[in-house]
């Protein structure tokens, strides 16, 4: 059984990987995440704070778009197509298929969501120009887009050469040259000097911060292969927004009237709460209370888990009753 989970989730995770909207959305997000270091600049008040809020709402975008547009595209179109039938004729159960996609589409996620992270963590190492004459950080300049040329320059090398699929191999090359780059900023200043590795970089609550968002992309993306044994993609992707819409929402539309609404409880406690997992609000307040510690990293872990399995489990019961043939 574990031999033919794993054929399931390294299909789906290449498969993702090669998929177009994948790689537009990463552009789109490192896009994104270089912009936000001149939008965060016309605020009044605290640049980097917006800066970091700019920061890990792309991210919880991009995931969003990517758990609902890869589960549709490695999901719902097999099964409109009946290739999914070739799969659960072999001696493949329904909920073992439900779990292999669900584990090659984590992984896809957990790819896209390292390298959107890396370039995050980068931007905010620039931080925000306070004035047109400040300048620019230029290790994270040189580094950031050296890896990028670098991992397009010897992808295309490998694909002319050796026959290697391009998507996949600049995503291998940049995983590592950014990686790579991430270090060496780490390690200088911007001024090219030589500096305490990590001294002038982003703190541990915001990899904690990070890490947070990413459950919530996890939980998205379980939400999404649930709908996807449904609905297509236009309708993945409403479910999935209104999910994390409601989600951002609940302790204020619904946690706050439980006491006196049955329905608002109801609600509140049926729909995924995404309040434990977005922390920035308390990290940017400067309170040693609202410090993020292990102890709220493994319970926040656990949460996720749970909804994440629940979730799952509604997904195998859609898909064991779904008609494919």
């Amino acid at each position: 059984m574990f031999q033919r989970f794993y054929a399931l989730a390294l299909n789906t995770f290449v498969e993702t990987l090669r998929q177009p909207i994948y790689g537009v959305i990463l552009l789109a997000t490192a896009g994104m995440l270089i912009l936000n270091v001149s939008l965060a600049g016309f605020t009044l008040d605290d640049d980097d704070k917006l800066l970091l809020d700019l920061g890990l709402s792309t991210l919880l975008l991009s995931g969003l778009f990517l758990s609902a547009f890869s589960a549709a595209g490695v999901l719902s179109r097999e099964i409109e197509n009946k290739t999914v039938l070739t799969v659960i004729s072999k001696p493949i159960s329904r909920p073992l298929f439900i779990l292999g996609k669900f584990a090659g589409l984590v992984a896809a996620l957990i790819v896209a969501y390292y390298l959107s992270f890396l370039v995050f963590v980068l931007a905010q190492r620039h931080g925000v120009l306070q004035t047109s004459t400040q300048p620019w950080d230029a290790p994270v300049l040189a580094f950031g887009l050296g890896s990028l040329f670098l991992s397009l320059l010897a992808a295309g090398f490998c694909n002319y050469f050796y026959g290697t699929d391009f998507p996949t191999s600049v995503i291998g090359f940049i995983a590592l040259l950014l990686t790579l780059a991430v270090v060496f900023v780490a390690k200088l200043d911007k001024q090219w000097m030589v500096i305490p590795f990590g001294s002038k970089f982003v703190s541990g609550q915001i990899v904690f911060a990070g890490y947070l968002v990413f459950l919530v992309v996890v939980v998205t993306s379980a939400v999404a292969v649930a709908a996807s044994t449904r609905f297509g993609q236009l309708m993945t992707l409403v479910i999935c927004t209104g999910m994390l819409g409601l989600g951002v929402i609940s302790d204020y539309a619904f946690g706050q009237y439980e006491e006196g609404s049955r329905l608002a409880a109801v609600v509140y406690r049926a729909v995924p709460n995404v309040g434990p997992f977005w922390v920035i609000d308390g990290l940017t307040s400067g309170s040693e209370q609202t410090t993020v510690t292990w102890t709220y990293v493994l319970y926040a872990t656990a949460y996720a888990a749970l909804l994440t399995t629940g979730i799952l489990g509604i997904a195998i019961t859609a898909f064991q009753k779904r008609e494919v043939g």
